[in-house]
């Protein structure tokens, strides 16, 4: 698409930022490792890792792992995860005030995009679990480009987007996404409510931090324009 003088993109990460998933990813990797018999990792590990694209937050995770433990691991993740989907209670809940923020920000002509580390399959099914898959005009994941902080997946999304570096906007909760904004020379805005913490997520990178959904329009006019 060719580059716009007035486009101005909003780019979100999935898990943490627009959905609270971390139970379910918790749940599959703990029941990934111990199926393939190694000891499972803490929550708080696993959630260290979210964000990352499955075979890199595995191979964090299992560093003394050969491939081949890595890759039943990763099969059993994605088992695990497609079963807890089908669930009659599987709940992937949206942070409060995410919908609005979204209205919001496409009622005022911003262009918006994701860039996460789930599947193409898992993301479609979360955003159409919750209606917002109209919302976007580009969803990038890691079976598209390097993963997370690789800058692949943002650079996708501006080149089908039209959109330059200075016209786009990455919001996430993990340094992954921070760092990924600033090697992909855009604006990173950190969120509170997701699994890294806020000093963290400064030391990342962020020009902003918002501790409330409702602050993330006021932000983004900030930082790409009204």
């Amino acid at each position: 698409m060719p580059l716009s003088q007035s486009v101005r993109l909003v780019v979100f990460d999935c898990d943490g930022t627009l959905v609270d998933s971390q139970h379910n990813i918790c749940a599959a990797m703990r029941s990934a490792f111990l199926g393939s018999g190694c000891d499972a990792p803490t929550d708080e590990a696993i959630r260290r890792i979210v964000g990352l694209s499955l075979g890199e937050a595995v191979a964090s995770l299992a560093p003394n792992s050969s491939t081949p433990e890595l890759e039943t691991i990763m099969a059993g993740y994605k088992e695990n995860f497609m079963l807890l989907r089908k669930q009659p209670d599987y709940n992937e809940p949206l942070f409060p005030g995410i919908q609005e923020t979204l209205r919001h920000l496409d009622g005022e002509g911003f262009l918006l995009a994701v860039a996460t580390g789930k599947s193409q399959r898992g993301l479609r099914a979360t955003l159409d679990h919750h209606g917002l898959k109209s919302y976007f005009v580009t969803l990038q994941t890691a079976d598209d480009a390097p993963g997370k902080p690789h800058p692949g997946m943002l650079e996708q999304a501006m080149a089908e987007a039209g959109a330059r570096p200075e016209q786009t906007v990455l919001i996430g909760d993990t340094v992954f996404d921070m760092a990924m904004a600033g090697n992909a020379g855009t604006t990173g805005i950190g969120v509170s409510w997701g699994y890294h913490g806020v000093d963290e997520l400064t030391a990342a990178g962020a020009h902003e931090i918002v501790r409330e959904c409702e602050q993330l329009v006021p932000a983004v006019r900030r930082l790409i324009g009204p």
